[in-house]
């Protein structure tokens, strides 16, 4: 059974109340949680693509900038490491890497060590680029959370930290 403590229902609480009413031989108690968690996520991206694309970047370009940055000079990885690092195919590494390439924020060229590998780098205008997007992206997270108290982001980060742990083993 949803919690209806809330005078006000929302989405999930009309949902589950259908669902409860056509198919009262199942349990529905957390389908409205798992909702909710679903549209924040949808509405929280939202409020994040938005930062990136008044830095002229989706979320995938962004990531790509991000994991060179954060990786120190001489901001460089591989694209087979990029790709394990954000979760994607290596042709969809190679169509992002692409796309900044073009637009001059990265280059490849070859490894020292070993000529036939690459390694992805980040231009001076690449990184002038990520560093801004990265500060806008930071306050904007913060504002985020900032409606929530203190004990509140400890909490739900617990539990989240408790779910990814468990889902991703």
């Amino acid at each position: 059974m949803a919690d209806r403590t809330d005078p006000r229902p929302d989405f999930a609480d009309v949902a589950v109340s259908h669902w409860e009413r056509e198919r009262p031989d199942l349990d529905f108690s957390a389908m409205a949680t798992l909702a909710r968690f679903a549209r924040l996520h949808i509405a929280g991206s939202r409020h994040v693509e938005a930062v990136f694309a008044a830095h002229g970047l989706d979320r995938g370009e962004f990531d790509v900038l991000a994991s060179l940055r954060r990786t120190g000079a001489p901001h460089e990885l591989s694209p087979s490491l990029l790709a394990e690092t954000l979760l994607i195919t290596r042709a969809g590494m190679t169509k992002r890497v692409d796309r900044l390439e073009a637009r001059g924020l990265v280059t490849r060229r070859a490894a020292p060590q070993d000529r036939r590998s690459l390694r992805i780098g980040l231009t001076p205008e690449g990184l002038a680029l990520v560093d801004a997007a990265v500060a806008d992206h930071a306050a904007n997270e913060n504002r985020l959370l900032a409606l929530l108290t203190e004990d509140e982001v400890r909490t739900f980060d617990t539990v989240l930290r408790k779910l990814l742990d468990a889902l991703e083993e």
